[in-house]
């Protein structure tokens, strides 16, 4: 069994030295040439006698950032990627969290990194990524290491306004990765456009579906995803057959009728989607035009690796039906629990927990929350075993399959995202003019709103917010009241608010 991920991509290197890997737009890498420059940096890590530590990559997306990903991975250390464009604030709470041992950047981007609160080492990829790697020191960090040693931490929004790190293994990655590319049969011929940031976790699944196959992933240029022709041609020139994208990417497609301008008929083969609600009106356009093509929706927060629960499209679905979650993934299991903490059964409502090897060992430097989240199974009383609860509530259909219906709590899914409504609040109380505000989402127009006291205009608030939290968190609509409702509890009356919608 493997225990490393980098296993994949040396014998990957080894059966298509000379294919390309990973390609943006400045530049593409062979898998020959990501095995010798990852190992490049793999060695000067273990240099520094680095082992199971933290190593933050700071990057512009782009091919390098995916040969630091190996790299940290083959010292048997873990990565976690910072994005350049992240508000100045966001970096030094992740940064306070975290504690990392190392920060790998480029000579151009060093500077920018030591305004934040930071004053550890620096590896400049530039300079590491050309010097000789050692096999030998390679191996003996390999062999010290074991399949549940932490592969990366992202980081998602906290409702306190610290950002949550999202531990995850070797093991659950190769877990993932091995249930991928069976299931939708990747192989070697195959080629993904990538979309998901790789501060998101969509991104692993075109990372190391590419490594362990053999595969190619083209890294799409962010502004092509406002130009829905253009993105389309893209692909088509590509001859990319694969997409793994959030709904909000395939719904602007849809909505600018795009197919009829580009025929990608004997382009696309698969067609994955993930992390928001994927709305039938829009998928069904998708399916209008491109019939042959697989269509998966994936279902699954960031602390089950990725995705625990898939439906592949198999029959027709009106316009205003929801789109089934469907079943779990192989060696997961789901359990929806009401409020008893028994199983549902019929159409009642509960809960999606989730067990299995696709689990978070918890969120990093923080033993409060990963209680919180990370409990034991109420179903097993008999031997310590863990479950993750989503905070998702969910019901059986007919079929069998599971629904999605909203989220148990404030936090909430929007453009991909996972977004803890207390962090938008955090930020939008911090401001002077602010006495008393509230966010809810109104998830019918998928929007967030922002209530508050005061009299001020919209583009005031993100101006004075950016430095904050990153623009997927702004509020898209602000609500101004002559007094907050309040309840018995002295509480700010969410409900009589979400009256406001």
């Amino acid at each position: 069994m493997k225990a490393n991920v980098t296993y994949w991509l040396d014998e990957t290197a080894a059966k298509f030295p000379s294919k390309t890997a990973f390609a943006d737009e400045q530049k593409e890498i062979t898998f020959g040439d990501l095995q010798k420059q990852a190992q490049a940096i793999g060695t000067r890590i273990a240099e520094k006698g680095l082992f199971k530590k933290p190593i933050v990559v700071f990057l512009e997306k782009g091919v390098d950032v995916l040969t630091c990903f190996m790299g940290v991975a083959y010292s048997c250390n873990f990565y976690s990627p910072i994005d350049v464009d992240m508000p100045t604030s966001r970096v030094n709470k992740i940064l306070e969290v975290l504690q990392p041992a190392l920060v790998i950047t480029n000579a151009g981007l060093q500077s920018v990194f030591r305004e934040y609160d930071y004053k550890g080492e620096y590896l400049l990829f530039e300079e590491a990524s050309v010097s000789e790697g050692s096999i030998e020191k390679i191996n003996a960090a390999r062999n010290k290491g074991i399949d549940t040693d932490l592969l990366y931490v992202l980081f998602t929004s906290g409702s306190t306004g610290v950002p949550k790190g999202v531990t995850i293994t070797h093991r659950s990655v190769i877990d993932y990765i091995d249930w991928v590319t069976e299931t939708f049969s990747i192989t070697e011929e195959d080629s993904f456009g990538n979309q998901a940031p790789f501060y998101f976790d969509n991104s692993i699944l075109d990372i190391y579906s590419t490594v362990k196959s053999g595969a190619t992933t083209y890294i799409i240029p962010k502004n092509l995803f406002a130009q829905p022709v253009l993105l389309l041609e893209y692909l088509k020139e590509k001859k990319i057959n694969t997409i793994f994208w959030v709904p909000s990417a395939l719904i602007v497609v849809a909505k600018l009728k795009a197919f009829r301008n580009v025929d990608l008929s004997d382009t696309l083969k698969r067609v994955l989607f993930c992390g928001e609600v994927m709305p039938n009106k829009q998928l069904n356009t998708w399916r209008k035009f491109l019939p042959d093509v697989l269509y998966a929706n994936l279902y699954g927060p960031t602390e089950i690796t990725d995705a625990c629960t898939y439906y592949i499209v198999d029959r027709e679905f009106a316009d205003d039906e929801p789109l089934p979650i469907g079943i779990p993934m192989a060696n997961t299991d789901i359990l929806v629990l009401n409020d008893r903490n028994e199983l549902v059964t019929g159409d009642e409502i509960g809960e999606l927990c989730v067990r299995g090897t696709s689990l978070s060992m918890g969120y990093y430097n923080n033993p409060e929350k990963t209680k919180e989240a990370f409990v034991q199974n109420p179903l097993n009383p008999f031997v310590p075993e863990i479950i993750y609860r989503t905070g998702d509530l969910v019901k059986y259909n007919e079929f069998g399959e599971i629904i999605y219906l909203s989220r148990k709590d404030f936090q909430i899914k929007h453009m991909g995202h996972r977004i803890e409504l207390g962090e938008i609040e955090t930020a939008v109380s911090s401001l002077e003019e602010i006495s008393l505000c509230c966010c809810l989402y109104d998830e019918k127009h998928q929007k967030i709103v922002l209530f508050i006291e005061e009299e001020l205009d919209k583009a005031y608030i993100i101006e004075k917010i950016s430095e904050l939290v990153p623009e997927y968190m702004f509020p898209n609509k602000v609500i101004s009241l002559e007094k907050m409702p309040i309840n018995a509890n002295g509480k700010i009356d969410r409900v009589k608010l979400k009256e406001l919608l």
